[in-house]
């Protein structure tokens, strides 16, 4: 199988996580998403242009939560319940709005002006922070890996590209510190 997607991507560090702590071999095809030369490889296989994708055989998949779907299925490991999927979207809620924001930033734009846009933005991302500091200790939240790894991947992003401060959130503090001495979390760290 083949993992498409760029090394800092916490969407594909997630799932690279995820494969090295369940004995499940991907091969990285890492590709730098914004150049000229790798674009095209990305949109030949996924025409929403987004990384991850996973290639297995004749199949391709796009998205982070469908392609842990299947390798959770290919691997004989039970779904994630329904709370976990909830706890899961308010992740990549905050994860998305960190996103546009950057690249709004990358783009020449003052994300810090009093634009609609912008504030909606922040708000999530304020939110879904607080909403996650004060879940981490629910035991849906604790009791699933994925879990565990998506937070972990967007906390660490969240420090790599200098995006917010979390610094208030006790719990994602202590988290992202203890979760970031795993060596799955050392092997994918995009600062190498």
């Amino acid at each position: 199988m083949q993992l498409i997607g760029s090394v800092p991507s916490p969407y594909v560090r997630r799932i690279r996580i995820w494969a090295q702590q369940n004995n499940c071999k991907l091969e990285l095809v890492s590709l730098d998403i914004f150049s000229e030369q790798d674009r095209p490889t990305m949109a030949s296989k996924n025409p929403a242009r987004k990384i991850p994708i996973l290639v297995d055989g004749d199949l391709t998949l796009s998205d982070s939560n469908s392609i842990l779907r299947y390798l959770l299925e290919k691997t004989g490991q039970p779904k994630l319940t329904w709370p976990q999927e909830h706890l899961l979207t308010t992740i990549n809620a905050c994860n998305d709005s960190l996103v546009e924001m950057l690249l709004c930033e990358r783009s020449g734009f003052d994300t810090k002006s009093d634009k609609l846009f912008f504030n909606l933005q922040n708000e999530r991302i304020e939110q879904t922070l607080s909403f996650l500091n004060t879940h981490l200790s629910d035991e849906e939240f604790k009791s699933c890996e994925y879990l565990n790894i998506s937070l972990y991947c967007l906390l660490d992003w969240i420090c790599f590209r200098e995006l917010t401060d979390f610094s208030q959130y006790s719990e994602l503090v202590a988290f992202h510190k203890q979760y970031g001495k795993r060596q799955a979390a050392i092997d994918t760290n995009p600062r190498h």
